[in-house]
């Protein structure tokens, strides 16, 4: 495939961070940084049969072996601290239903390492179990940072790769821990307790990320939410526009005050309907642009040009069909690419049944649209 990084684009040899930082401003680059999602635990060992040699048995393995750059994130603990403890409640050869660290009940299969949990109760259900459960989302508590912070900024302050701070999520986390249909009837049945817990994540993420952005020069921000699907987000663009916009307007801001303009949450399914008002609040970054699902980044850079950023956005679905079809799929991206702002890779994790072979042709072709 073509390089569009023609030569009057070209800059010079630039550093992997420096490559990210130009790519998301739109300024020329010798080359687009290489990212990938990573894989499902299944993928590696499937292509292990396949002709990968059977020591690249992890992600950080495979990203040496396939040449693929990365990004880190600052190592700050934004999970429940402490975390509830595991229990299991009743066991059979067919399932286990457990207590998991979240605190939620569920039922796990046993005929498959990846079979996704039927849940059962979840831990927030009311205002006294909210009022028990954020004694664990306590942001100052010493466990979030870690023991050897200095000497991570130390290390940081050297880096020539792009670093990440995880700036929060908002109703994300809270949909695990209520569950989906029980937080999508709160905000119609118990409205004041969901605008009470939306603002404690906001003010728990803020505080949380004080520290790391004054010690360290941070190169973007993303959030994690998962609050769309196939048909569009969980709740109405009317709903996100009241209890989460203001919100996400006082992160973009806190963030813009310590000089990280890249601001995007990790958001599958499609986010269409509610894109426009992310970018009103601040949050320029979409992450994975799930095309399956309806997140095009065609048309998103149609319809907001230079305003949006993107990373994903190749059509997973695609390296499962023939190498036309990723070829067709990678060329259908290649003018958008070449505008800027724009990282493309698959738009989720790696599933085992897209073949090695498949795999390989897919990175060899994307290296050479990206300026390899």
């Amino acid at each position: 495939m073509e390089r569009i990084i023609k030569d009057k684009f070209k800059s010079g040899k630039l550093t992997n961070r420096e490559r990210f930082r130009r790519v998301m401003h739109y300024q020329n680059v010798d080359r687009i940084p290489n990212f990938e999602f990573g894989y499902w635990n299944e993928t590696l060992p499937t292509w292990h049969s396949q002709g990968l040699p059977p020591e690249i048995d992890n992600e950080e393995k495979a990203y040496k072996f396939f040449g693929i750059d990365s990004y880190k994130y600052i190592p700050i603990k934004n999970g429940l601290i402490p975390q509830f403890e595991e229990k299991v409640l009743k066991e059979t050869q067919e399932y286990m239903i457990i207590i998991d660290a979240e605190g939620i009940k569920c039922q796990i299969f046993k005929n498959g390492s990846s079979t996704i949990p039927h849940y059962l109760e979840y831990p927030i259900k009311n205002k006294d179990d909210w009022e028990r459960f954020k004694e664990r989302l306590n942001p100052d508590d010493p466990a979030r940072y870690p023991e050897n912070w200095d000497e991570i900024v130390l290390e940081l302050q050297k880096r020539d790769y792009p670093v990440c701070i995880h700036c929060g999520s908002l109703l994300g986390k809270l949909r695990d821990w209520m569950g989906f249909e029980n937080i999508a009837l709160a905000f119609y049945d118990m409205p004041d307790l969901v605008d009470e817990m939306i603002e404690y994540m906001t003010d728990f993420s803020i505080k949380l990320m004080e520290k790391a952005l004054k010690d360290v020069e941070v190169d973007f921000a993303l959030g994690w939410e998962d609050i769309a699907f196939n048909n569009g987000p969980i709740i109405s663009p009317q709903m996100f526009k009241e209890f989460l916009m203001p919100r996400y307007k006082r992160i973009a801001d806190f963030l813009h005050k310590h000089g990280v303009d890249i601001i995007g949450t990790d958001c599958d399914g499609n986010i269409m309907p509610i894109v426009e008002l992310w970018l009103e609040a601040g949050f320029n970054l979409m992450f994975p642009v799930e095309v399956h699902a309806g997140t095009d980044p065609v048309v998103l850079k149609k319809l907001y040009g230079d305003s949006i950023r993107l990373m994903g956005g190749v059509d997973k679905t695609k390296l499962q069909d023939s190498k036309e079809d990723i070829l067709k799929e990678l060329k259908r991206l290649e003018k958008v690419v070449e505008q800027g702002g724009f990282i493309p890779h698959i738009d989720h994790r790696c599933p085992p049944d897209v073949p090695y072979e498949n795999y390989l042709y897919y990175l060899e072709n994307k290296k050479a649209m990206l300026g390899y």
